[in-house]
């Protein structure tokens, strides 16, 4: 059982560790709110979404995706439009940015040109640091409907986790979920500690639009993928 442990821990931190769009919308979340806490629904919700894929990987029901050619494209084909638009979506957050600052390179997180708190009992401003509704509604798209974090979950993690059984097995499994939650806590702090030593809105512009970035570069390699297999 230990080595089915350690196998877990060690397999879902390598594929966890890759900085993609559910790793940087994570982590711009925890930069952008004033107050850590505010950041809590993308954290939970992430977490919550690999544990679902994770379990449901380790019990095989998944793994028919791998029997199944044409419904691994289409989930690949539906994952490039999904980024594209995503990272759109996340590129114009960055020019909201721009207008509730007015432009000006300083402005405090979560504060207004004025100098106020612009937000729900000072978080941030809606435009800058999502409401609890849209980070989970984002988080649960980025996670569950990622192709990526789909296919990396069936193929390594539910494969991997056919050479257990028993308490082996779910050593392996509660070692691939414990990851996950410690690693989407400790991004979102990480995120909010940049946000706390960085404060303005140049840093918000900037992780919003690497993020995006991220999200393009990600859609752009699986497409490569598509069209030269």
């Amino acid at each position: 059982m230990g080595t089915a442990l350690l196998h877990g821990l060690v397999l879902s931190f390598g594929l966890i560790l890759p900085l993609g769009a559910q790793n940087t919308f994570v982590l711009t979340q925890g930069a952008l709110h004033r107050r850590w806490t505010g950041a809590l629904p993308s954290v939970l919700t992430a977490a919550v979404s690999d544990t679902l894929l994770i379990t449901l990987a380790v019990s095989g029901l998944s793994l028919v995706l791998l029997t199944v050619p044409w419904l691994q494209m289409a989930l690949q084909w539906c994952g490039v439009l999904f980024l594209l638009y995503m990272g759109w979506s996340t590129w114009r957050a960055a020019a909201a940015v721009d207008r509730d600052s007015g432009g000006t390179p300083g402005t405090a997180r979560g504060a207004a040109p004025g100098g106020g708190p612009s937000g729900p009992a000072g978080d941030a401003a809606p435009d800058e640091a999502w409401p609890a509704r849209r980070q989970v509604a984002f988080a649960a798209s980025v996670s569950l409907l990622n192709p990526h974090a789909i296919l990396d979950t069936v193929a390594v993690i539910g494969t991997s986790a056919l050479a257990y059984t028993g308490t082996a097995r779910l050593a392996f499994s509660l070692a691939c979920i414990a990851v996950s939650w410690v690693w989407f806590f400790g991004l979102s702090l990480a995120g909010h500690l940049m946000g706390v030593l960085a404060a303005g809105a140049n840093l918000q512009r900037w992780l919003i639009r690497a993020s995006a970035v991220i999200m393009w570069g990600v859609a752009l390699q699986l497409l490569r993928s598509l069209l030269l297999a």
